[in-house]
């Protein structure tokens, strides 16, 4: 389990883009199961929509790259995972402001510093969406303190 202050030892996302609020479980290079709790004061639903505020499937995307980050950041410990490509996303139900999604990701395969990763959300056990994630490790001290 990690608290919000570990996670943002280990992420470089502040507010308002830091998308995982919890880890419940976490298998470094393996798996993880995190939370990202949905509020009414999110910038977005401001704007998507002001009569029927639904959190954009791109944030989702987000919070589910995130939190596979996490999963692979143990996997080499020099190394820091960038998203590099999204595939096969599902969108199934709308997340609203209240909701607490669940994210699972889980490590598929993991090749030549090249990171596969099926990731889904969930709110009340219903999935919400579903991605591929591909993460490309790059070296830390290429990354650190330029992201």
């Amino acid at each position: 389990m990690l608290s919000i202050d570990e996670i943002r030892e280990r992420l470089p996302h502040r507010y308002p883009f830091l998308m995982v609020d919890r880890v419940l479980e976490l298998e470094e290079g393996n798996r993880i199961v995190a939370l990202k709790n949905v509020t009414v004061n999110e910038p977005f639903f401001q704007g998507h929509y002001p009569h029927l505020p639904v959190m954009p499937g791109v944030m989702i995307i987000e919070a589910m790259a995130q939190a596979g980050g996490l999963a692979v950041g143990g996997a080499e410990a020099d190394a820091v995972p960038l998203l590099a490509a999204v595939e096969r996303a599902r969108f199934k139900r709308m997340v609203r402001p209240g909701d607490q999604l669940v994210i699972t990701a889980q490590v598929v395969a993991n090749r030549s510093g090249v990171v596969k990763v099926e990731a889904e959300t969930r709110v009340e056990q219903v999935v919400c969406a579903a991605a591929q994630l591909t993460f490309m490790l790059a070296k830390r001290g290429d990354v650190v303190g330029r992201v």
